[in-house]
Order: structure tokens, then C-alpha cells, then sequence
């Protein structure tokens, strides 16, 4: 995993040393207006960061990605994380404090995580589950790109009622060019749980 720099932010890999500027965003009561809880201590989400440094699954079929995201000044704001499946799709989730909603930041920080998933671990398709009531991720997963998954994606996903999976396939063309527009001025990294929108790490 690399450190990105986008107009506003830093997305950093997630390490253990992050818990304790972390635990301060994610205990932010506003995040959990639709499901999860806080962390429920500084020493709980250090150990749980240790253990994702490992950045796959045991069997190492799943890359599981997280990125902090800090303003250039240095103030920690939420993280991005990712799940890439054996068969190249990925689903995404995201985290925000509260008092960072509605200035872009989030789309900003996953449009740049969608790029590094499409060009260095050829994921040909996204996938994000959310609670329905969250029409905020919605609004800004609809800008993404993305779409509302079929009944058959549903089904194969477990999507509980009162939740969403949204969907973008990224097309072999879309692929070379969306995702070029950093590659160019980056090469990938030498190697290319199920995540949940809204704090899907809790």
C-alpha cells in the first residue's frame, strides 16, 4: 500500500500508531445514526489496527486495504478501506467526522481509492452495502457512479431489508483511462472482511 496525496487530503495505510488521533473521529456520535457503534476504547481499535497490517485474509485470497485520510494540515478526518475479493471485485466503505460532511472530501478520497483499486489490483467491478435510510451515502455513491445491485446481487450478498448494494462495473476501456489519469504519474505497489459502508469496521 502507498501514501496518496489528492488536492485536499493524504490518505495514509492505516497502521496501529493511528488509534489514538482515530479514536477521537470515530467517536463522533453522529456517524452511527444508522448502525455500529464506536470503537470502545483507544487500546481495542490499536489492536484491531495491528491486526489489519496484515492487509490480507488468512488464506491471502482478500486484500483488505484501509487508508487514514488527513487534511494537508494534518488533522485526521475518517479513513477509506477496501476488501478486494479473489474474483477482482472490491467492496468499498468510508468514515467521516461528522464536521467534515459537505465539502467533498469523501468523493474526493474515493474517487482516488477507486483508481488505485481499478489500476494496480484490476477490480472490474465496485460494490458498497449501506442502510437505505442513509441518503446522504446514497446521494454520493449515485455521483460515483454507482447503481442499485440486481435481485440476484441482493440474494448473493445477504443484503439484509433495509439495506443497499450498490454497484459499478468498471469497463475494460473506462478501466484503461479513468484509472491512467494517476497511473502515470504513479507506478502500483509490487503486489496488487467484507466491508460495510458506515463503519464497517466496528
Amino acid at each position: 500500500m502507498r501514501t496518496f496525496l489528492t488536492h485536499r487530503l493524504q490518505l495514509e495505510p492505516q497502521l496501529a500508531r493511528h488509534a489514538d488521533e482515530m479514536f477521537v473521529v470515530l467517536s463522533d456520535p453522529a456517524i452511527y445514526e444508522f448502525e455500529n457503534q464506536p470503537p470502545q476504547s483507544v487500546a481495542w481499535l490499536r489492536d484491531r489496527y495491528s491486526r489489519l497490517e496484515a492487509r490480507c485474509s488468512a488464506d491471502g485470497r482478500e486484500h483488505w486495504l484501509n487508508w487514514v485520510l488527513r487534511l494537508h494540515a494534518g488533522e485526521p478526518v475518517g479513513y477509506v478501506q477496501a476488501s478486494v475479493l479473489a474474483d477482482r471485485q472490491a467492496f468499498l466503505a468510508y468514515e467521516l467526522s461528522s464536521k467534515f460532511w459537505g465539502f467533498g472530501l469523501a468523493h474526493e478520497a474515493v474517487t482516488r481509492v477507486m483508481s488505485e483499486l481499478v489500476d494496480c489490483y484490476r477490480v472490474h467491478r465496485l460494490l458498497a452495502v449501506l442502510k437505505a435510510a442513509n441518503h446522504r451515502s446514497v446521494r454520493l455513491l449515485e455521483r460515483l457512479g454507482f447503481g442499485g445491485a440486481t435481485a440476484e446481487g441482493n440474494t448473493r450478498y445477504e443484503v439484509a431489508g433495509d439495506e443497499l448494494l450498490m454497484v459499478r462495473t468498471i469497463p475494460e476501456p473506462l478501466t484503461r483511462t479513468e484509472a491512467g489519469r494517476v497511473s502515470r504519474r504513479n507506478d502500483c505497489g509490487s503486489s496488487p472482511p467484507r466491508s460495510r459502508h458506515s463503519g464497517g469496521l466496528f
